[in-house]
């Protein structure tokens, strides 16, 4: 059959996906670039604004929780704990960028330190602490997605790999994806620390009691979502970074307090 109407060109001929919900100005006639590229960045600029306004409400409302769950991370990296974190699709690389923060960190020395004193020696840099993606060994997740179900592709991992001792971090924007609840729910039977992130309302990792710390960015745009979550992360790092110091700090001070050489003399002043 020729190219004619009917033939195979014209069945399997695909209409251009409207794009209408996302640039209004793009499907317009229109003719001169000048307006368009004005509509394009009055676009990115306005969006731009949004996210930074709901990255800044977001932490606003987070602020207590991300320092106590940093501070709950610390414990477990003190005394030897593993992170562990997972999403899918695009959640993947965003828990795949927090667990480099975390285990490569970058250069330099920690923000807060003491200023102005006279000591010569530079504060200590970040701490390295172990963490990894388990959506990035695809051997991995392919296999047992084959082999077991994709539903526990992470689940599985958790059995085989983590302790008591290590923490469980979930990115999604749902908060409703099966393969991360099932994992969640066994790290938290476990014993592991459970931590979400979530957007719209939470789904059902806000209300799930096998998640410790669940970290809501309320947005109904995935991209808003997942923009606030990278920054969340990063402020989560930084507040176990600093729970970790002031640890290393204590234990400085009880060390310098158990001198004898600088311990005080009970029996100064002592007729």
């Amino acid at each position: 059959m020729g190219a004619g109407t009917g033939g195979p060109e014209q069945a399997g001929k695909r209409e251009p996906e409207p794009t209408g919900f996302l640039y209004p100005f793009i499907d317009a006639d229109e003719r001169d670039a000048g307006p368009l590229l004005a509509d394009l960045a009055t676009s990115a600029r306005a969006k731009a604004a949004e996210s930074a306004a709901l990255q800044q409400t977001t932490l606003a409302a987070g602020a207590d929780q991300v320092a106590a769950c940093g501070a709950a991370m610390a414990e477990r990296f003190a005394v030897g704990g593993r992170l562990y974190a997972f999403g899918n699709g695009g959640s993947s690389t965003d828990c795949a960028t927090f667990a480099t923060l975390f285990a490569s960190p970058p250069t330099g020395t920690q923000t807060g330190a003491p200023t102005g004193s006279r000591t010569t020696e530079a504060p200590p840099a970040y701490q390295a602490l172990p963490a990894l993606n388990l959506a990035a060994d695809q051997a991995v997740v392919t296999a047992l997605g084959n082999d077991v179900g994709f539903d526990l592709v992470f689940s599985r991992q958790i059995i085989a790999h983590a302790a008591a001792r290590d923490i469980a971090i979930a990115f999604s924007t749902s908060g409703n994806s099966r393969d991360l609840m099932a994992a969640l729910s066994e790290a938290r039977s476990r014993g592991l620390l459970t931590v979400g992130f979530a957007g719209y309302d939470g789904g059902q990792m806000a209300a799930s009691g096998d998640v410790d710390y669940c970290f809501v960015v309320r947005s109904q745009s995935i991209h808003r979502i997942q923009e606030s979550q990278a920054l969340l992360g990063y402020h989560l790092w930084a507040a176990t970074q600093r729970s970790l110091r002031k640890t290393a700090d204590r234990s400085v001070q009880a060390e310098a307090g158990n001198d004898p050489q600088s311990a005080p003399n009970p029996g100064a002043g002592t007729p």
